[in-house]
């Protein structure tokens, strides 16, 4: 990470600290629950401006990894596990905290199940096994083609989502459990738990951010620049391309994955239409108008954009600003709105700041690294 990326972090953490602190005051803290959602929409789309910003590569099957991760977290985690916890290995996996005893939900009785935690891992490990499957034949594939193949990959999870009782079908499954990180934090939707939920997704993204910046200005960073510039030329220059294409395509999946799982236990449930192709989309569309290889961008505008059509600000029409702001986007700035509003502002800086004159208007760097 570089000077002006620490910078940056301090500023967007005084903005989500400043945006919960005006909820309190203006008893508005139900703009907390779309501000958490957003949060893990914007996990999601960085982690897919890895694979399509650096290893060039486009995929429309991120929903699919989103639906993975919270469908294998709500479903170990609301499967009653009674009979099994009787025998000797179930009492022992009880003993060690794999699984768990919990009530359900209108005052029924007491179920067993797998722990959240426990289920957050199997669904990480799953998401990146199938990524792997998944990722291996199609990313020797270029262009179109690749984009087509994460199609139907996107396509098999939503209608084997829809045609498998296990997954509740069109209903979806509900009454996921909360997910108790640290005594008095709970992944939940109970509004008691807003603002610890608020700032667990926020911890996220933030966390997503850091990560994504130190990979992008690592080794695998320069040889995931050098693919999305040649892959031809950077196959000469002995960069295994293949191999990193994976690695980065592995890593988003596992982040959808992720940031699948804890909107479930924060939602309460999951329905089949978190694996839509639509929602695929949507990712794409967000990590384009912010940017494909601007990290801050697609925080910024994943989280901001998905805010607003939370809200239903946009009402009916949600779907056509969405295109509208994409096409001026792509139009206007090809490369994010992040891009040209940094250059303008430095270049304010430069012309009436004194100490601002004095400046060789180098910056800090790439775009990656400054919003």
């Amino acid at each position: 990470m570089k000077r002006g990326d620490f910078i940056g972090l301090a500023i967007v953490t005084l903005l989500v600290v400043g945006l919960q602190v005006l909820t309190q005051i203006l008893h508005r803290d139900y703009y907390l629950v779309q501000g958490t959602m957003a949060a893990y929409t914007a996990v999601v789309v960085m982690g897919l401006g890895l694979v399509m910003g650096y290893a060039g590569q486009v995929s429309l099957g991120h929903a699919a990894f989103f639906a993975i991760g919270g469908y294998t977290s709500a479903i170990l985690t609301t499967l009653d596990l009674g009979t099994f916890a009787t025998t000797p290995f179930g009492g022992l996996l009880r003993r060690l905290g794999f699984i768990v005893m919990r009530e359900r939900l209108f005052g029924q009785e007491s179920i067993v199940s797998v722990s959240p935690w426990i289920a957050f891992i199997l669904a990480l490990m799953l998401t990146a096994v199938v990524a792997l499957l998944v990722g291996y034949p199609a990313l020797r594939l270029r262009g179109h083609y690749l984009a087509m193949a994460t199609l139907g990959f996107g396509l098999i999870v939503y209608r084997l989502i829809l045609g498998s009782d296990i997954t509740g079908s069109t209903d979806g499954i509900f009454g996921v459990p909360g997910w108790t990180l640290v005594p008095g934090v709970r992944v939940s939707g109970d509004r008691a738990y807003r603002v610890a939920n608020y700032y667990v997704a926020w911890v996220c993204a933030l966390g997503t951010l850091v990560f994504i910046l130190n990979v992008v200005g690592s080794r695998v960073g320069r040889a995931l620049r050098s693919i999305h510039g040649s892959e031809k030329a950077a196959n000469a220059m002995g960069v295994d391309t293949a191999r990193y294409k994976l690695q980065a395509f592995v890593i988003s999946a596992i982040l959808a994955g992720g940031a699948g799982s804890l909107m479930t236990h924060f939602s309460g449930g999951i329905g089949p239409s978190e694996a839509g192709v639509l929602k695929s989309v949507r990712y794409v569309a967000l990590v384009a108008v912010g940017g494909a290889a601007n990290v801050w961008g697609g925080l910024i505008v994943g989280f901001g954009l998905t805010f607003l059509s939370l809200r239903g600000c946009f009402g009916s029409l949600d779907d056509a600003v969405f295109g509208a702001v994409l096409i001026a986007v792509m139009t206007l700035a090809p490369e994010g709105p992040l891009v040209p509003l940094r250059r303008g502002l430095r270049h304010l800086a430069l012309r009436w700041l004194p100490f601002g004159r004095s400046g060789n208007g180098g910056g800090e760097g790439g775009d990656h690294g400054s919003a």
